[in-house]
């Protein structure tokens, strides 16, 4: 893709531009409450964020976890996988993935993991086209004191 590339961003540093990308994975957090969360990750030394750049101007962005399981060795758990929606299915998201799996294998990453909602059938589309497989759900609870 002409004048495009990636790149290990700081999130912070590119907050106003990462906080319209997240807004549109999660419209219901507000920016400071999206903005405390890139805080306390950028702090972890398993984070790293990815940023897809045109031209120099942010347009994807990616967080990444280095992770160690069993079953899979060193893996890259990708969360907040996003590309600006005014031009999704132009081909950017295909080539982010594909770059940050070449970072991966540099880095000796033995695989790559997301998850992606359940309702975003898009998603899964797009990530079975890059040859990604479902291995299991996720599962989660919220903590609370009444429950422990």
């Amino acid at each position: 893709m002409k004048n495009v590339c990636v790149e290990l961003i700081d999130p912070i540093k590119n907050l106003e531009k990462v906080l319209y990308l997240l807004k549109l994975l999660n419209p219901e957090m507000t920016d400071s409450q999206i903005e405390k969360l890139l805080r306390q990750m950028s702090q972890l030394s398993n984070y790293r964020c990815f940023g897809l750049f045109q031209e120099q101007k942010l347009i994807g962005i990616s967080s990444g976890w280095t992770t160690v399981r069993i079953y899979c060795g060193k893996q890259l758990e990708l969360d907040n996988v996003i590309i600006d929606s005014r031009i999704q299915s132009k081909g950017f998201g295909k080539y982010f993935i594909d770059e940050i799996k070449r970072w991966a294998f540099t880095n000796e990453y033995q695989s790559i993991g997301l998850n992606t909602y359940v309702q975003n059938e898009r998603s899964h589309k797009f990530y079975f086209n890059q040859s990604f497989k479902i291995l299991g759900f996720h599962f989660e609870q919220k903590l609370h004191q009444d429950r422990i």
